[in-house]
């Protein structure tokens, strides 16, 4: 088969080739290559050592800090080649890192150290594909298999296994009897893996069009990156709404949202407190009351041990604590929730709860999304009206407390909220003096 490769591509391998020594594109750029995918990256490999890299390409920039693994980073029209020597690794101390490699001349040696079929694949335009084990068959039946025994493969490098359920997520493999079974053996392994690896994983996973079966599938390997959702697994929800168990129930809402990492990760989550909830009434229906609140405590526990950037956590748990709201046509409803979320987390909480919905049983189904579609119209009519439903939207501000004799700063604010909260609830007009009115009647109750 042919791959078209880029003419800086072009550049670096015929530059290793006019020195002697042979090269090739390598691993995932190959993969996608094949599938008809255009590559993001270009990782080369070479018989030439890191001193002969770093040789051929004097007049280049280059970034050596790899180099004690055999990669030279070259620039080419401001963009970094990796170029990588052949190498075998050594002995894996730490279930991710090789303590030592060594180099070699056979690109096949060097194939047989990676970690699925579908990424041991090299290609040059003298010699065309390289692919020992059978990667690009795998890759017509979409199968995901590693490459010699998955046991060593998945001990050398435990992040390998999560990396596995990214490949067959996104790409829609299927993981071939042997390595699915040695990653549920292994799984356990991924402990040792730092949390920002398996963070970066786990949004791949989620963000994937196969993640709902992948979830299922492998839910014993999520159970150890988040174990707050073990309860959900097979927990039956005895109710109209809900045909499915939990866990089922989550699956199908993660698939129903767009491929967004943080929008995945809440509809991952925002059932998450159901089990603590559940409160089953004398006819035998289960009610989970406040799941929302629990949900919101769990999440920001298994975010913080994962290490998320703090407003991702922040944006998650809002949305899940407001995932439940039942929404109508209401504008004072609407614009209470506003206040509180503001209007990105309106659109995504929009979302949210139409994938939620979606993934629920078929009972009022109708009339759930027709309330949604009329809150949403609301929302919209109140951004293009601008009606008033944050404090600096009123008419009134803490200066102008302050010109009143309103001289503490925690009182403006409480004042302010409740100004606010008479603006919505429409007991007011949001014009200067009523405001001003209003203002002087609360300072009088709070003191």
């Amino acid at each position: 088969m042919t791959i078209k490769l880029p003419d800086e591509v072009k550049t670096v391998l015929n530059t290793l080739k006019k020195n002697g020594y042979d090269a090739y594109v390598v691993g995932g750029c190959v993969r996608d290559a094949v599938l008809g995918v255009e590559p993001k990256d270009w990782d080369i490999t070479t018989s030439a050592t890191p001193d002969k890299i770093k040789e051929c390409f004097k007049p280049y920039h280059l970034i050596t800090i790899g180099e004690k693994h055999g990669t030279i980073g070259v620039v080419v029209n401001k963009k970094v080649y990796e170029v990588t020597t052949y190498r075998i690794d050594g002995k894996y101390d730490d279930n991710r890192h090789p303590g030592s490699v060594m180099f070699t001349e056979d690109i096949v040696e060097d194939l047989s150290r990676r970690d699925f079929t579908v990424n041991a694949m090299a290609y040059n335009e003298e010699r065309g594909l390289v692919d020992p084990f059978k990667g690009e068959l795998d890759l017509k039946y979409m199968a995901l298999r590693c490459v010699g025994d998955p046991d060593i493969r998945f001990n050398e490098d435990a992040l390998r296994i999560l990396r596995g359920l990214r490949f067959a997520s996104v790409y829609n493999f299927s993981i071939e009897g042997n390595t699915s079974v040695s990653i549920l053996r292994n799984k356990k392994l991924l402990n040792n893996i730092s949390m920002e690896r398996i963070a970066s994983e786990l949004n791949g996973i989620l963000c994937g069009k196969n993640v709902s079966f992948i979830l299922r599938r492998y839910k014993d390997v999520i159970a150890v990156l988040i174990p707050e959702l073990v309860a959900t697994f097979d927990f039956a929800q005895n109710t109209p709404h809900h045909n499915k168990t939990v866990w089922r129930h989550i699956t199908a809402s993660v698939s129903n949202i767009e491929p967004d990492k943080l929008l995945r990760m809440v509809m991952l989550l925002h059932d998450i407190g159901k089990p603590l909830a559940l409160r089953t009434d004398k006819k035998g229906i289960d009610h989970f009351k406040g799941h929302n609140h629990f949900g919101a405590v769990l999440a920001k526990t298994a975010l913080q041990r994962l290490k998320y950037p703090t407003k991702f956590i922040e944006d998650v748990t809002t949305l899940i604590e407001f995932h439940d709201v039942r929404f109508s046509d209401s504008k004072k409803q609407i614009k209470h929730v506003l206040n509180k979320i503001g209007e990105e987390n309106f659109r995504r909480l929009m979302k949210v709860q139409r994938a939620d919905i979606l993934a629920q049983s078929k009972y009022m189904r109708e009339a759930k999304l027709k309330n949604l579609s009329l809150a949403e119209y609301s929302f919209e009519r109140i951004l293009k009206d601008g009606e008033c439903y944050k404090i600096k939207d009123l008419n009134i501000n803490g200066s102008d407390l302050i010109h009143l004799g309103i001289n503490d700063g925690k009182t403006i604010g409480v004042i302010l909220e409740a100004l606010l909260d008479n603006v919505i609830d429409e007991t007011i007009e949001n014009d200067t003096i009523s405001l001003k009115i209003k203002a002087f009647e609360i300072y009088r109750e709070l003191n």
